[in-house]
């Protein structure tokens, strides 16, 4: 059968496969093991491995790939069973492909017209064979199968299953993989033997398709420093592609609560299925490719041509539809693509229903012909539906004078929206115009090669198309690169960002937000003030009120527009650039852009989005580079110091005019011109990186390049092309033009793919991640280790079961108290913290005694004393603290902590008395409002060192200082020994024992009563002469409460003269064994 074409790994593939036929551009292949001959061993062991596993895994025994000469990359095309099916797609291909390949120029046009083809051969293959993905009655049956298998919660979503092999060490074992919202699991019965695998998403840190000797290719995952492996899968593809989302959905929503926020569709993690994810990645790569607001989804596909005017040709692509915006993108991606936002669309209209084509008209007398259109006319209905209702007023007038305006002031189809209502204090002007005038009568050879660029910008315009719905070529990045005009410079940068379309749609909010920001005082705003005269601080521009007001306006707004991320240094580097050539609402939206689509979590409080980068960054170098990795075999330095690099966009290393051509590239290709440009610095400076002896040295060698690089055709005068250069001494001997740098990038690395570049960035985005993790476990462990006699892998395994028993609160909700209140930029101990209930499910899993029925009331008393602050949340510390006592302290420290349970404020004690229900409700009431008053707003940090300095000041508490126990409690206290002492196999012993306790307690008491009886009678009548009644009704509680008292001295004496009790208290904890227990149990606990 056809198969959608996949480009596959051959690195090992020629030992399991033989080719019988191949030409110029498609290779047919048979797998060893079938056929005549068998291939030997290999042949033998290949066959084995394909008969005796599942029939849904096995690997068919014929394929058919194509490729082309110059090119190493090969894509599955079709394959088969027997061989009679797979020739006669052979023959096919052979009769109506081959003929067909010569006309093509190029290897990409051959290679995209064969995907192309086969494609529509699936279509028409399933419109005759069109079933279910999946079987409602099957699915049913497996999430059966899931639950009995795995006991997991029953709120636990299954979303798919796949068969599959799971290799132990060198042996496959066949089994089944099921891929659930917060969980990855695996489960074979063979022979007698059982292998099960349970891996949640949040404990990921690696999740990669690899290729290995025995196997072309499988996925590798690595969890808890384990390596496991999948493969035999029918749709590997398929099946990563899921395991990928399900992964990225749980590190944000788990994580990275800023990121996740923004997605509304995947709010609910009972309500993920393996649609609603294929669904979102596809809006996700539509949204990245076309650079379109967050709010767009992708809701129809369809195959067309499209007649290119300035080629004469039809060129084969597909249609994407969003909620706002008709898009276009050729076959490969790079020949061209177009964006045709709704509100530009003036008329769509069918010239011939036979020919199955619909013309698009849009503003500037400008119209798109689209061909062969399976569904054309559903497609023409719902463009002219959805135009009239986007359409907004500025837009319904299609009049003859408005269009034609467009067309003689065709850049105002691009800058004509966000002028309403805009308030007199906001630039109107880019700042590069206002400092930095164009003299038009000056004739230098600048100036004249600077007119020169425009006019090829003016005729490109010309054939391509002007504003919101300009054809992207080949030729549009080839100007790009050569250098954009600095007059329209802004125009572009908001064209290839989108951030035009993000102003269309939202006239009046900037001018809005700077009114309502205008005055605030926060931390973000301090900052901004702070960093407002550092942002090109030799710049005229910056050192005049003009600019620096606008530069104020435009990070004061956007702190107040997304308070998240509010303001991150780097930031004010970026927006003064963009000041200097947009205006200032443009300016705006370009930051927005920047902050919130192309450089996503890179302005937050970990900086995550750079970190990733610079992971993708370290495989690239590892990839194009191989020289300087085996002289530098730790690429940590490269980290170091590419941060700015990423952050800055090479503005803060780089001449600002040769900065702005960096940027000019980075808004057209994204992130993948910043990795190409690091590329090719790295290799312009590889002897000198080679021969350094240091970091130090190496820094030195990049600080000196990037002051040696100039712009050759800048027009801007000297001392603005000195004013953000760091060091004023240019290296003499050499001089680098940034457009020379530029052209050698794009010529040797502009073959990464941007779809590599986001794999690449899922891939390390959970190494990133986990590794932030870990640093935050160590640091929390060092921390606690001080204060226990745990050992470190003990604390290791403790916060394991802690972070876990916070996730699992989040699992199946996204209100839960922990999960709000988790927040990365608090100290260390304060980011995990457990409120009530999850406390009492994880000490019932490690209590070193057995509670029985008071454990509900017992865990309330201990949470109420361990949570020092009273904030309804406990940290990892004081859980340890509590849980050292009870395991390792000595017998008076742990009847101590028990005694002191017994001594809570009345309110705590009347609130113990409760039913557990009620109890629960409380806490969960109280941690949301914990929640709401501490989570959102400043960290107090005065708060922290208060409480810092009393936890230095605290001195260590003695028996004296414990008050005396009443009555009432002392019972209670009586009966949780007897409750810690249920089950134990001296039971009987040690309840005689807390019975002669009991009885000498009270023995000694009622003595102690009877003595004190002459003393209460001779005292009583002075106390009534001289305090008057009121004192005497408040004083006569007090002696009745003292009448039946006792201290902890006497508590503790009289226990020491038990020795069953001491011998119960003193028993050593198997504290391995405890771990053990609960983290098997954990997952099963309701």
């Amino acid at each position: 059968m056809w198969l959608k074409p996949e480009e596959i790994l051959l690195k090992n593939a020629f030992k399991l496969w033989v080719t019988e036929k191949d030409n110029e551009y498609f290779v047919l292949q048979r797998r060893r093991g079938y056929g005549e001959g068998g291939g030997g061993l290999t042949g033998l062991l290949v066959g084995t491995l394909d008969t005796v596993l599942d029939s849904t895994s096995k690997v068919a025994p014929y394929r058919i790939l194509h490729h082309t000469p110059d090119s190493q990359v090969y894509w599955s095309i079709a394959c088969g069973v027997t061989r009679e099916e797979i020739v006669q797609h052979w023959d096919w291909l052979q009769q109506n492909i081959m003929r067909t390949l010569s006309v093509f120029d190029s290897s990409e046009d051959i290679t995209s017209f064969v995907q192309g083809k086969i494609r529509g051969l699936i279509a028409e293959e399933g419109k005759s064979s069109l079933v279910l993905e999946e079987d409602p009655e099957k699915f049913r049956e497996a999430h059966l199968r899931f639950e009995k298998w795995f006991e997991l919660p029953t709120e636990e979503k299954l979303v798919t299953y796949y068969s599959c092999s799971y290799w132990r060490g060198k042996v496959p074992c066949q089994g089944w993989l099921y891929l659930s919202t917060n969980f990855l699991c695996f489960y074979s019965y063979l022979l007698g033997s059982e292998v099960k695998l349970v891996i949640s998403w949040d404990e990921i840190w690696r999740l990669e398709k690899t290729s290995n000797v025995i196997l072309t290719e499988s996925i590798h995952v690595l969890a808890h420093g384990e390596d496991h492996y999948f493969s035999m899968l029918l749709h590997l593809n398929e099946t990563f592609v899921i395991m990928e989302q399900l992964a990225d959905y749980s590190i944000k929503r788990l994580f990275d609560k800023e990121a996740f926020q923004r997605e509304p569709a995947l709010s609910d993690p009972l309500q993920i299925t393996k649609r609603g994810l294929e669904a979102h990645a596809k809006s996700e790569q539509f949204r990245t490719f076309f650079r379109l607001p967050k709010e767009e989804n992708l809701l129809e596909v369809h195959e067309s041509f499209l007649w290119v005017p300035f080629s004469h040709f039809n060129t084969l692509g597909k249609i994407c539809l969003s909620e706002n915006y008709l898009c276009f993108a050729s076959q490969d991606g790079s020949q061209c693509h177009v964006i045709i936002p709704m509100r530009e669309v003036v008329n769509v209209e069918k010239p011939d229903s036979g020919s199955r084509a619909l013309t698009v008209c849009v503003r500037g007398k400008r119209a798109l012909r689209f061909s062969e259109v399976r569904d054309f006319q559903r497609l023409a209905n719902t463009l002219r539906s959805r135009c009239g209702i986007s359409a907004s007023p500025q837009h319904s007038a299609s009049s003859e004078s408005l269009i034609n305006h467009f067309e003689d002031n065709p850049e105002d189809v691009t800058l004509m929206v966000g002028q309403k209502d805009s308030s007199k204090a906001v630039s109107t002007e880019a700042l590069m115009t206002v400092f930095h005038p164009q003299d038009v009568e000056n004739l230098d050879p600048k100036m004249l090669k600077e007119k020169m660029k425009e006019q090829s910008w003016n005729i490109h315009f010309s054939e391509y198309g002007r504003g919101t719905s300009m054809f992207f070529t080949r030729k549009t990045r080839d100007l790009i690169v050569r250098g954009v005009p600095e007059a329209l410079r802004g125009e572009l940068w908001m064209l290839f960002s989108g951030a035009v379309n993000d102003m269309a749609t939202h006239p009046g909010y900037y001018t809005e937000l700077v009114e309502q920001s205008l005055g605030t005082s926060t931390l973000a705003t301090d900052e901004i003030e702070r960093d407002l005269h550092r942002s090109l601080p030799e710049h005229p521009a910056f050192q005049s009120d003009t600019g620096i007001s606008a530069l104020r306006r435009v990070l004061t707004a956007y702190a107040y527009r997304n308070p998240k991320i509010g303001y991150c240094q780097a930031m004010n580097i970026l927006t003064s650039v963009l000041l200097l050539y947009a205006k200032e609402e443009e300016a705006f939206w370009l930051l927005v852009a920047v902050c919130e689509r192309m450089l996503p979590d890179y302005f937050n409080r970990r900086i995550i989005g750079a970190l990733v980068d610079q992971a993708v960054f370290e495989d690239l170098i590892r990839e194009h580079l191989p020289q300087l990795v085996e002289h530098m075999t730790d690429l940590s330095f490269f980290s170091s110091v590419s941060l700015s690099w990423f952050l800055t966009l090479f503005i803060s290393v780089l001449p600002i005019e040769s900065a702005v051509n960096v940027v000019d590239c980075f808004f057209y290709d994204g992130i993948k011109a910043i990795l190409q440009l690091g590329l090719a610095v790295l290799d312009y400076n590889m002897e000198a990186l080679i021969s350094c002896h240091d970091d130090a040295e190496a820094v030195t060698i990049l600080n000196k390049f990037f002051d040696s690089v100039t712009n050759k055709d800048s027009p801007l005068p000297p001392t603005v092309q000195q004013a953000s250069v760091g060091n004023n001494d240019k290296a003499s001997h050499f001089n680098v033009d940034i457009s020379e740098l530029i052209r050698e990038a794009y010529e040797k690395y502009g073959n990464i793919r941007s779809e590599e570049v986001e794999s690449s960035r899922k891939r390390n985005k959970l190494h990133v991640i986990q590794t932030l993790e870990d640093t935050t476990k160590q640091n929390v462990i060092r921390v606690v280790s001080q204060e226990v006699k745990f050992s470190a892998s003990q604390l290791d395994e403790l916060y394991n079961l802690f972070k876990r028993q916070h996730f699992l609160s989040c699992y199946w909700t996204m209100k839960s108290p922990a999960l709000l209140h988790h927040d990365p930029s608090l100290a260390y101990l304060e980011q995990y913290q457990l409120g009530f209930q999850q406390f009492s499910v994880l000490f019932s899993l490690l209590e070193p005694w057995a509670f029985c029925t008071s454990k509900s009331t017992l865990s309330l008393w201990i949470f109420r004393l361990i949570d020092e602050n009273q904030d309804g949340l406990v940290n990892f510390k004081e859980f340890c603290c509590a849980l050292d006592t009870l395991y390792s302290g000595s017998f008076t420290n742990k009847l101590k902590f028990l005694f002191k349970l017994h001594l809570p404020p009345e309110d705590w004690f009347q609130c113990s008395a409760l039913n557990s229900d009620i109890v629960t409700q409380y806490f969960v009431y109280f941690s949301f409002l914990c929640v709401k008053l501490t989570g959102r707003g400043k960290v107090d940090l005065q708060a922290y060192l208060k409480q810092w300095q009393n936890e230095i000041l605290k001195k260590e508490e003695t028996i004296k200082d414990l008050p005396r126990i009443n009555q009432t409690q002392f019972i209670q206290f009586s009966k949780t020994l007897y409750n810690i002492f249920h089950g134990n196999p001296e039971e009987e012993s040690l309840y005689r024992a807390v019975a002669h306790v009991t009885s000498l307690l009270l023995r000694m008491e009622e003595v102690g009563r009877r003595l004190q009886e002459p003393s209460k009678a001779s005292t009583t009548p002075e106390t009534f002469d001289t305090s008057g009644s009121h004192n005497s009704q408040d004083a006569a509680p007090d002696l009745s409460e003292l009448e039946w008292s006792f201290s902890f001295e006497q508590v503790l004496a009289s226990l020491l003269n038990e020795p069953a009790l001491v011998s119960f208290f003193e028993r050593p904890v198997d504290v391995h064994a405890k771990l053990g227990q609960a983290k098997v149990a954990q997952l099963k606990t309701p």
